[in-house]
């Protein structure tokens, strides 16, 4: 075994997961963080008591949960999903894109967070729940127990299933009973479980899957959608609550400008009295201080609990610092002294004079304090210096690999996101004049316009990926209104879907407005979705006062900089067919593309450049984690050709590999 002055110039800064963005808390993330019991105890004992009402009288409540920022209170959802998903049900609702699709947002968040398997468990929530529902459970003294002869009887026979159903809550005043439990009913069966998903999640199914589960309509309205999510709570007051975490609401787009969208949606749920739900706000101190004279009185009486997050005190910072060394140190011979060496009491106390600060700036003293010391065992001084377009593309791969888990497929996201996805890309990329709501009508979520880089022409997208061909028809209808109207001069319409066949009135639409030479029909590939996504996702992550880069929490502009900077976006092949961009040389051998491992390449001289030090097998189990596809000894391939190009050094290079370091070439 090895020092601990060894094992610190070898390994990663235990304290870089700092810029772990905690975020949805059903995205599965291998870099946990840190538990400390202490820290909020109070906060989770205040909400666990709001969650008992609920579960004892079935009426749903409201905590608004703030914090300054870095108070932790994302993590704290996550953490409150680990410690009571015994207890209720819990859904992530990140920020939605448009006002008008509020509550199809809200469902369909809910509707995917629901069809999660929880730790320990090994069906998904939404079985959980079913199973768990009044109408097939039998009463015991103790506890309400599934009852395997009813749900074994009325599996094979749908009908009957409705039927039940129906007789159980026929005084809840369900909303569309037949179709909703039919469509329960679909989940038991293992064939249409995913479609019944789709459908309760609101995607506008096509005709062939809704005739696969006997029903002719979507959820396309905001009506539809908010009576059913009311299903949900309205069937379930036998069983455990529905946690709704409203997550990132200053990320919503016009939240300064009009904060009141999600006040209205909660007391909207109160006053209709939708059961069983506890929503749970998330809000930073100051934009909930400016917002707050904003919102009428009727709202604010709707809020049940206000949850303040507390600053943490030194023992509690210290406990932080204890649980990111432990690895190291348990790796370390002779143990060390004190559980956070190479860090000290002293340096808490000398940056926090008042004994009193918040998870994250305790964790960035740490990484800063951590880096210091390893800089000056190697002999590199004693300061930091860092390299911000380094981190930066470090967090983005690492982002980009949450998204692609994700997201494995483009019709997860709904096309009111996707447009809001490819817009903010292009207001990062300096595209001039975008605005949302090219066309007009029920679909205008779907569309933007902008002008055309060194050109005054209007340019037109359209992003749809419903499935649905009359909904299509409605689309192309809207698109031809806007070229009449000449609205734009030209019309993009971006669809990885089919687009119907000639007997179909959409597809004939369709035919005539990009048989012309001016509008052009883009198929977009799931990578240029990751890409649009990740940036999206920091962009949220910004809005939020989430995102630490080089010791700072940075701003909009800063990010779009960072972005234009690093040209991560130009690998976009969407935004090179749409000319914003210009095409990347892809690598080619006899005319045969290459597997592109440009992206390794930078991941590992970026690894370096922030860590100064490094374990050649660090470098490389790192690589493997981050592009598991990749070959080790592609990976080691690599590494060579960086120390061809002397950009990196490796220290003592005959060394045993396990013993070999590499570092900056100076």
């Amino acid at each position: 075994m090895a020092s601990i002055d060894d094992i610190i110039k070898r390994e990663i800064n235990p304290f870089d997961r700092v810029n772990s963005r905690t975020g949805n808390f059903w995205v599965k993330d291998e870099d946990k963080e840190a538990i400390v019991d202490s820290i909020h105890q109070e906060a989770i004992a205040e909400i666990e008591e709001v969650l008992n009402l609920v579960t004892t009288d079935n009426l749903s409540r409201t905590i608004l949960l703030v914090g300054d920022s870095g108070s932790g209170k994302s993590y704290l959802l996550g953490r409150l999903k680990r410690t009571l998903n015994s207890k209720a049900f819990f859904a992530y609702i990140g920020p939605w894109v448009d006002d008008e699709y509020i509550w199809r947002h809200i469902l369909r968040y809910t509707v995917d967070s629901l069809i999660q398997v929880p730790d320990g468990q090994q069906e998904s929530q939404l079985i959980l729940w079913l199973k768990s529902l009044s109408a097939f459970t039998k009463n015991s003294l103790k506890k309400k127990l599934f009852n395997d002869n009813v749900w074994d009887l009325l599996l094979d026979n749908r009908q009957q299933f409705i039927k039940h159903l129906k007789q159980n809550y026929q005084t809840s005043s369900i909303y569309n009973p037949d179709i909703f439990f039919g469509i329960i009913h679909y989940l038991t069966n293992p064939e249409l479980y995913p479609l019944a998903c789709e459908w309760l999640r609101g995607d506008d199914l096509s005709e062939e899957s809704l005739q696969a589960l006997k029903i002719k309509k979507c959820i396309d309205t905001e009506d539809a959608a908010k009576n059913i999510l009311a299903n949900f709570g309205k069937i379930s007051t036998a069983t455990q609550p529905i946690v709704l975490c409203f997550d990132q609401v200053e990320s919503i787009p016009n939240w300064l400008s009009n904060p009141q969208a999600i006040f209205n949606i909660n007391t909207t749920l109160h006053n209709e009295n939708i059961q069983n739900f506890l929503i749970i706000i998330t809000i930073v101190t100051d934009p909930c201080r400016h917002s707050w004279k904003y919102i009428p009185q009727s709202d604010k009486a709707r809020i049940d609990k206000l949850v303040s997050l507390k600053n943490i005190n030194l023992n509690q910072a210290e406990a932080l610092w204890q649980y990111r060394l432990q690895p190291i140190h348990q790796a370390a011979k002779p143990q060390p002294e004190s559980p956070i060496t190479p860090l000290n009491r002293q340096i808490l106390e000398n940056y926090f004079p008042g004994g009193k600060t918040n998870p994250r700036n305790a964790l960035l003293l740490g990484k800063g304090e951590y880096q210091k010391y390893k800089n000056s065992i190697i002999g590199n001084g004693g300061g930091v210096k860092v390299d911000v377009e380094a981190e930066f593309q470090l967090l983005w791969q690492q982002e980009y690999k949450k998204i692609q888990q994700k997201f494995p497929k483009i019709s997860l996201l709904s096309s009111p996101d996707l447009i809001r996805m490819l817009q903010v890309a292009l207001e990062a990329l300096e595209v001039q004049l975008v605005k949302p709501k090219l066309i007009s009508g029920k679909y205008t979520g779907y569309s933007l316009s902008y002008q055309q880089p060194k050109q005054r022409e209007r340019i037109g997208i359209i992003w749809t990926e419903d499935a649905n061909m009359t909904s299509f028809f409605h689309v192309m209808n809207a698109c031809q209104r806007a070229i009449q109207e000449n609205i734009c001069q030209k019309l993009y319409l971006i669809r990885i879907g089919n687009v119907g066949n000639v007997k179909l009135a959409g597809y004939k639409m369709y035919s005539q407005i990009f048989s012309k030479i001016q509008n052009t029909h883009i198929k977009p590939n799931l990578q240029s979705v990751h890409y649009l996504a990740t940036y999206h996702s920091l962009v949220n992550s910004v809005l939020a006062q989430e995102l630490v880069i080089g010791y700072k929490t940075i701003n909009l502009q800063t990010l779009q900089t960072l972005i234009r900077q690093s040209e991560l976006l130009q690998n976009c092949t969407l935004l090179q067919e749409l000319g914003i961009v210009n095409k990347s040389d892809e690598p080619s051998e006899n005319g045969k593309r290459q597997r592109d491992l440009r992206p390794v390449k930078d991941f590992l001289l970026n690894l370096v450049t922030t860590q100064k030090f490094l374990g050649v097998l660090i470098l490389i189990s790192k690589a493997a984690e981050q592009f598991p596809d990749v070959k080790e000894t592609d990976i080691q391939h690599l590494i060579d050709l960086l120390s061809q190009e002397r950009k990196v050094k490796i220290i003592d290079p005959k060394a045993k590999v396990e013993d070999q370091l590499i570092c900056l070439m100076a």
